[in-house]
This record gives C-alpha cells, structure tokens and sequence, in this order.
C-alpha cells in the first residue's frame, strides 16, 4: 500500500534528522490509539495500536516496534520496523531491555509545550514510562522530541508533496463550481450544503470539522472566523469569502476564494473593495517573498503584517500561516506574531520542503470580508505556489 510506503520513507528520513538534531533515541509511548492518537502515528506507522506500544526509533538505523502480540504482524507487514517485538503481559521487560542494549545518551519523547504535532503523550502515559525507566540513569536523559517531530513533519518528501498538490487541485475545482453556482439570495448554509455534496461526488471529505469547512462569509452581516456558516444570504454589492479545503488520500489542502455580486452596470467592485484587494494581495506577496530557507517564522509574518499596516489597514489577528500536510494546522513551525499564544512555535526556522498556507484578509466596511490564502512549497529560492493564485476577485453577474 502506499500509505506504509510513505511511511517507510519517513521512518528513513527519521533515522537521519536524528543523527542530525543529536537525538540518540525517539520513543512514541502509546495505548488504544483509536482514542487517544499521537500525531506522529500518521508518519511512523499508519495503524492504530490497542496496548501499551513503543516506537523506538534509532539514530543507528534500528526502527524497534515493541507492541502487543495481537498487533506485532500488522507492525511487520509495514516493513519499515528492522526489529518487531510482540509481548502479552506487560511491556516493561522489553522496553527496559532495548533501552539497555542501545544505551542512548538522549531519549525523545513525544511531549511540547508550543507543538501540538509534537505533544501526543499523555500525562498519565508520561508516568508509566517514567515509571519504568525509574530507578535508571536513562531517567534523568528524557527530552522533549519536539525538534525531531517538527522536521519530519515539515520537510514533506517527493510522494507527500504530490499527495498535497492533488488535494489542492480538487478543491480548486470545487471552488470553481461553487462560483458557476452561487448568486444572490443563497445563504451561507446553502453554498455550504453544495460544496457539501459536491466534495461527497468526488469521494472526498473536508479538510477540517465539517460544521464549518467550509467557512463562508457573505456579506457586510456576516462575521469571518472559525464558524459554522449561517442564514446571512449573498447580495448584490457585496463580497462573498469562502474558506475551504479536502482531505484526499490522507493530505489536505486549505485555501480562501473571495467573490463579489456585481451589481447592475459593473464590471468590477467599487474603488474600496479594489484598493482593499490590492493591498491584501501584496502583503501576502510580502510574507511569501520572505518565506525562504533559515527565516523564522516570526519574521515572515512580520513581513506581511508590516505591509498591510502601512497600506492604512488593521492587522490581522492570527498567524500569517501554518503547515498543512496530513492535517490543516500541521504542526511545527507557525508563520505568527510575538504573541503569548504561540509560543517558541513562531521561532521556528523554515526549511526546503515545507509546505504552508498562508492568508490574511481585510474587512471592508458595508462589502464584507476579503480574504487570500493560497498553499506554498519552499524550495531553495524561496516559496513557489502550489495553487493557482487568485490575482482577481471572482466577479458574478447574474
């Protein structure tokens, strides 16, 4: 299947960002993951598990699956787990031993206080496992993998970025059905309902919680936001914003289309709403030109934030941008402000391989919310689009 051959690709790509962050040894401690699933289950091993499991991965090369007995072929018909160890009454034994035999100076563990990507241990298993390492030097050597999990998530490889850009392709093909479709007097549940079943035909699912993907925003009553779409109704004179992606084959995309119901005799929006898009669009080409390799996050949304402001409108109140990957906010590195929020997160430094959404918007007065978002690739050069941008408000005459 190529869920585990991606997969496999990611526990290879592990070995090495290991060997590179000086991190001897990375654990995944979970149990009953059809509950309680720890992001990282997605990279490294594509299955859930019932009992206490650990995914031991080395930066020696050796990838350790120590897991119940009734789950230890499905672990080995992966392929990617050099050694799989099945176990029936408890995991201690097994664990205690690998850990002994492989010696590692500096354990990681799935545990962050910025990355919710990197945070999958829960408390209650943070104390069995310190539990069973208690009373041993190893104890004293846990940290926090979240450095290791923020690479692996971010640095996408070949398959992971085809996987997105199909994703992406099929939304903005549903997108382009919703402008065909939409006119004045459809309320937001209504535009929601077809892009609903419209997503449901091509046999894919929402990006996010489909209460409210998409978002969508009509008119000067409608308020932007995560929201469930309501009975504000699209009219003549007024913005229609839309906030949409699809879960296809695992991988997700997240873009915003903006539109607007001309009204008789127009041809384009009125003076403000223009002056507005032109400024919205060149901040976030201002972010997407400082989204390069060794920037960090912070300065990235500074970059476009700065130039929204100057153009005499408010900043935005949100992150420049995020990962996307396997989820919409994907983890690690978050193109946002100094803000409390955040955390060490906007510190983070962006890489080739990432991939991000990055949006902003402006409210206009009496038309509504404008807003862009689009999903970016960095590459050597700097940040090159994966979605077809949108340099023009859609018109509709109708």
């Amino acid at each position: 299947m190529e869920t585990f051959a991606i997969v496999r690709e990611k526990l290879d790509q592990a070995v090495e960002v290991l060997r590179e962050k000086e991190v001897d040894l990375w654990i995944t401690f979970v149990r009953e993951t059809s509950q309680v699933r720890d992001p990282c289950l997605d990279l490294i091993l594509g299955l859930d598990l019932t009992w206490q499991s650990a995914l031991m991965i080395s930066r020696t090369g050796e990838r350790i699956a120590i897991v119940g007995r009734y789950d230890a072929d499905n672990v080995r018909n992966i392929g990617g787990y050099t050694t799989v160890i099945g176990y029936d009454q408890s995991i201690r034994e097994p664990l205690l031993e690998q850990v002994q035999r492989l010696n590692p100076r500096r354990i990681g563990l799935n545990f962050s206080e910025s990355d919710p990507a990197a945070d999958g241990l829960t408390h209650g298993m943070f104390r069995v496992i310190a539990g069973i390492l208690g009373g041993t030097e190893y104890s004293a050597r846990l940290t926090s993998a979240e450095e290791v999990i923020a690479a692996l998530r971010g640095r996408k490889t070949a398959a992971e970025i085809d996987h997105i850009r199909a994703a992406i392709g099929a939304t903005e093909g549903i997108l382009r059905e919703v402008e065909a479709l939409v006119q004045p007097g459809m309320t937001e549940r209504e535009i929601a309902a077809f892009i609903h079943q419209t997503t449901r035909k091509r046999g894919l699912t929402p990006a996010w919680e489909p209460e409210y993907c998409p978002i969508v925003c009509a008119g000067p009553e409608g308020t932007f936001g995560h929201r469930m779409p309501g009975d504000y109704q699209t009219q003549v004179g007024a913005l229609l914003q839309i906030d949409f992606g699809v879960r296809r084959e695992g991988f997700v995309s997240d873009l915003q289309r903006t539109l607007y119901f001309c009204r008789p005799g127009e041809e384009s929006p009125p003076e403000e709403v223009m002056r507005a898009w032109r400024a919205a669009r060149a901040a976030l080409e201002a972010g997407r030109a400082a989204l390069r390799p060794g920037a960090q996050g912070w300065q990235v949304d500074a970059a476009a934030r700065q130039t929204l402001v100057e153009a005499g409108y408010s900043e935005y109140l949100h992150a420049f941008g995020h990962h996307i990957g396997r989820t919409v906010h994907d983890g690690a590195t978050v193109l946002g402000p100094r803000w409390e929020r955040y955390g060490k997160s906007i510190e983070g430094v962006i890489e080739v391989g990432n991939v991000f959404a990055i949006e902003l918007g402006v409210w206009v007065p009496g038309y509504g919310y404008l807003g862009c978002e689009e999903d970016v690739l960095v590459t050597p050069d700097g940040a090159e689009y994966l979605s077809e941008p949108q340099e023009e408000i859609w018109c509709i005459r109708k």
